[in-house]
């Protein structure tokens, strides 16, 4: 940690201790940033980006397991497991369920641990465990993935089951299944929580009624499952039904969503903790494992019923001729329509909370911007609908198998580092998430993941044979996982932090300087640009700084010389956009893979005309998410370019302030000193004059002399008082004034009242220094006078006050010929008059005056009928 406060001294801000100040630190003055409504509505947005602080774990541990395990409702594992019984047969799927079970709760229970623990999703969890900032958005793309395809694997279960038991078409099955969730996806954990806690029993009912009955009244069933032909046993066999299986890995990721809402570990008992953790965590795939197998049990028992086995893979038809073991088939079928419904609209909530979380964390770090969780909720839902309207579910095994290679990558790196380096101490214990202390990329999790990847995805083309090919994914796995572990080791914990993260001191809480809202001090991170504490979600949406707080520290002290300039033959910045055209090239070249690989694929079914209307169906969402895309790519812009504009204003605004505040103070300085030394002399002269003027032989000429140097001596007086109170800094002595009484009597001693109209409301109350400001309004009514009179006008000056919130306005208008317009902008400059006899420092006392109240002088209008010149101050109350 930062030690450097201590070291530095007591130097507070907001109650956050904040390191020295550092040689030629910008300073910059942060830019209040305020949130959409549902962004800043946690109920909605569910901490998304955030670390999960204490008031929001308001759950007890049962709820919180209770909700995870609802989440394991989805019927894709009874289609995975019909699926792996038809292609590999019944022996060789229960095997695998076997292995791939053990293996997953072993991968699982770290990666649990750990998010529970620090309570960050698994996005979070996957910065600090070894990817870095930039790092992780590949796995938050891979893990946006996953939600999105079993929602649309879910989607189309629905869909199947309405159509078979309504008739209804299947495209408005697609859109039904994603519309329905929302209420509840919405709300986030807390409507999610209350729909699965009163879900849970009626599906754990309907789930096991067909088993229970069949186990009763026909147990040779499970014999006739277990004796079941098929494809004889094998390495091959095996590694194929494997690498379907491991798939699945990733779910503990929708588990982790949960999990990080458990309560602490220290506050809470250990038995009910640890039960909470395991259940909810790892131990989905004893229930998981369980489905895959019963959907083996299913389709065998469909298929030997007589059931055509396209239709026995399907959810619908495995479930209907299960429940006609206990009811007639209208009634079998209106059944298990309800239990498909329940169960997959259980699971879809779940999958699309957690794609909405991915899906903000992916495009956080793309775009830096967020519109909220919301907005990612209806984006992951809609690409979800065009899948399924592409037939997403045909291609069940080869979309699984591909995606288990990435999926294991990933894993098999944050096992990496979560089993063997946090133990050997090559690791930080701590999950550090925020963008302030991490690195744009950690060479351990990002080497593994790219060396498992591209290994695993090259076994599963064929580049290793057929035995490589089907054991791709665990290869892929142990591959990521070992070369994880080899540059951890290596490389240690310097690579995990681009900065050592700043210690708050004993605070629980404190105030982002950008957003204004309190977080705890595990969402915190200290902002160098700003010199200021920044709340986790702030620091990443800052477009400005350019990770400034990550950059290497010069050393002030050396001066830069000609002879240390150093002359570069190349760019020394040609490796980074070499760097960048190639990740460019290769994901234009990926997408170009991709659309290949669709055209050929429709051009073999061309004569298909429901495969070409489905796919066009398919295209229209993601046509509509591209122009959202373009939209907010262009308001992403306009915001970046009205921050700069506003940047820019306000840098302009404060150069004009510092030039003019420099040039008052030299003013007030050479103020001062003429003041002093004219005040002496003019004293001398002012005796010589009394004492000329006793004189008993004075004549009326010289009589008449004398009176015009009494006259000039007295405004040589009053410009040595304006002077003296220009160069006066002294504080104000604020006390509370009945304004309009107050008003009546400054006018009451001006020479000029009777030119004045009194516009004031009753009961109008102010805490100012009255001295201050009755010179200010006494200088205000001179001009007017002035003004008036030069025009050759009968003056004809109102004196009005208003209220506008905690800011009072006093104004004084004339009947002058108005101010020209070139000459408004310098009214308020020192020494700068338009009168012959003017000093030019009216103005400007009457300006800071106005700011010595927390307030501002300035020209209200002024037009050929005359000029109105306001001055407020701000209620001290």
């Amino acid at each position: 940690m930062d030690k450097s406060v201590a070291e530095a001294g007591a130097d507070l801000r907001g109650g956050v201790p904040l390191p020295a100040a550092r040689a030629a630190f910008p300073g910059f003055e942060p830019e209040e940033r305020s949130y959409q409504s549902w962004v800043a509505d946690e109920t909605i947005e569910d901490y998304a980006l955030r670390y999960a602080p204490v008031n929001h774990r308001r759950w007890n541990p049962f709820t919180i397991a209770n909700t995870a395990l609802g989440g394991i409702s989805f019927l894709a594992l009874e289609a995975i497991g019909a699926a792996l019984t038809l292609s590999w047969g019944v022996h060789t799927t229960v095997i695998a369920v076997l292995l791939v079970s053990v293996f997953i709760f072993v991968t699982s229970l770290p990666i649990a641990y750990h998010a529970a623990r620090s309570n960050v999703d698994m996005d979070l969890l996957t910065r600090g465990a070894g990817f870095g900032y930039i790092g992780s958005s590949i796995t938050s793309l891979i893990y946006a993935t996953y939600t999105i395809i079993f929602f649309a694997l879910e989607g189309v279960i629905i869909a199947q089951a309405l159509s078979v038991s309504t008739g209804l078409p299947l495209p408005v099955g697609y859109l039904l299944s994603t519309l329905v969730i929302l209420p509840f996806a919405v709300r986030g954990m807390t409507a999610i929580s209350r729909f699965q806690m009163v879900t849970q029993i009626p599906w754990i009912v309907l789930g096991l009624m067909p088993f229970a009955a069949i186990a009763i009244l026909e147990p040779q069933e499970m014999r006739s499952w277990l004796d079941a032909t098929g494809p004889t046993l094998g390495w091959l066999s095996l590694g194929g039904a494997i690498g379907v299986l491991c798939a699945l890995t990733l779910q503990i990721g929708e588990q982790v969503d949960y999990l990080r809402f458990l309560p602490p570990k220290e506050t809470t008992p250990a038995l009910r903790w640890w039960s909470a953790l395991i259940l909810a965590g790892p131990g989905w795939i004893l229930i998981g494992g369980t489905k895959v197998l019963m959907g083996s049990f299913l389709v065998t028992l469909a298929l030997g019923d007589g059931m055509a086995a396209d239709f026995a893979l399907e959810p619908i038809g495995m479930f209907w001729q299960a429940y006609q073991h206990l009811f007639s088939p209208a009634v079998a079928l209106a059944v298990a329509t309800v239990y498909i419904l329940l169960a997959q609209i259980k699971i879809n909530v779940t999958n699309a909370y957690a794609g909405s979380l991915a899906q903000s964390n992916f495009f956080l770090r793309v775009t830096r911007y967020h519109p909220g969780r919301l907005v990612w909720l209806i984006f992951h839902i809609t690409v979800s609908c065009a899948l399924m309207l592409m037939g997403v579910f045909s291609t069940l095994e080869a979309v699984l198998a591909i995606y288990a290679n990435l999926a294991l990558a990933w894993l098999g790196t944050i096992f990496a580092d979560l089993v063997i380096l946090k133990p050997l101490g090559r690791s930080p214990k701590r999950i550090e998430f925020k963008r302030a202390y991490l690195p744009d990329f950690n060479p351990v999790g990002c080497s593994g993941i790219v060396v498992g990847g591209v290994i695993g995805i090259g076994l599963l083309l064929g580049l290793g044979g057929p035995m490589l090919q089907a054991w791709a994914p665990p290869i892929a796995f142990v591959v990521a996982m070992l070369t994880a572990s080899a540059v951890g080791i290596v490389k240690g914990k310097s690579v995990y932090f681009a900065r050592e993260p700043h210690d708050f001191g004993p605070i629980e809480r404190c105030d982002c300087a950008i957003c204004s809202h309190g977080y705890e001090i595990r969402d915190m991170a200290y902002c160098t640009f700003y010199e200021r504490p920044i709340c986790s979600l702030c620091c990443s949406l800052e477009p400005h700084c350019r990770d400034f707080c990550k950059r290497p520290r010069l050393a002030p002290s050396i001066p830069v010389t000609p002879d240390g300039l150093r002359l570069h033959r190349v760019s020394p910045r040609i490796w980074q956009r070499i760097w960048q055209i190639a990740a460019v090239f290769a994901a234009l070249l990926a997408g170009l893979a991709g659309f290949y690989l669709v055209a050929r694929h429709l051009s073999s079914l061309l004569e298909d005309r429901q495969l070409v209307t489905h796919f066009f169906l398919g295209s229209v969402p993601m046509l509509a998410l591209l122009a959202i895309w373009v939209v907010m790519a262009n308001e992403r812009k306009r915001l970046t370019e009205d921050d700069l504009l506003g940047a820019l204003t306000r840098l302009g605004q404060a150069q004009r302030e510092l030039a003019l505040n420099q040039r008052l103070a030299a003013v007030g300085e050479v103020a001062a000193t003429i003041s002093h030394e004219l005040r002496n002399p003019l004293g001398t002269i002012t005796s010589s004059v009394e004492v000329l003027s006793r004189h008993p032989g004075l004549g009326p000429e010289v009589t008449e002399d004398v009176d015009r140097i009494r006259r000039n001596i007295r405004r040589c007086r009053r410009i040595i008082d304006i002077l003296l109170d220009f160069a006066r800094q002294g504080a104000t002595e604020i006390v509370p004034i009945d304004l309009p009484a107050w008003l009546n009597a400054v006018v009451a001693d001006h020479s000029g009242q009777r030119f004045v109209r009194m516009q004031i409301p009753a009961g109008m109350r102010l805490k100012c220094d009255p001295s201050r400001l009755q010179f200010a309004v006494h200088n205000l009514i001179d001009n007017a006078l002035h003004a008036a009179e030069a025009a050759g006008r009968s003056p004809c000056i109102t004196l009005s006050a208003r209220r506008r919130g905690s800011v009072t306005e006093i104004e004084v208008a004339d009947n002058g010929p108005g101010i020209r317009t070139d000459l408004q902008a310098r009214i308020f400059d020192p020494l700068f008059s338009t009168r012959d006899t003017g000093v030019g420092l009216g103005l400007p006392l009457v300006r800071r005056v106005a700011q010595l109240h927390g307030g501002e002088a300035w020209i209200a209008r002024s037009s050929p009928d005359g000029t109105a010149m306001c001055l407020s101050i701000r209620d001290r109350s």
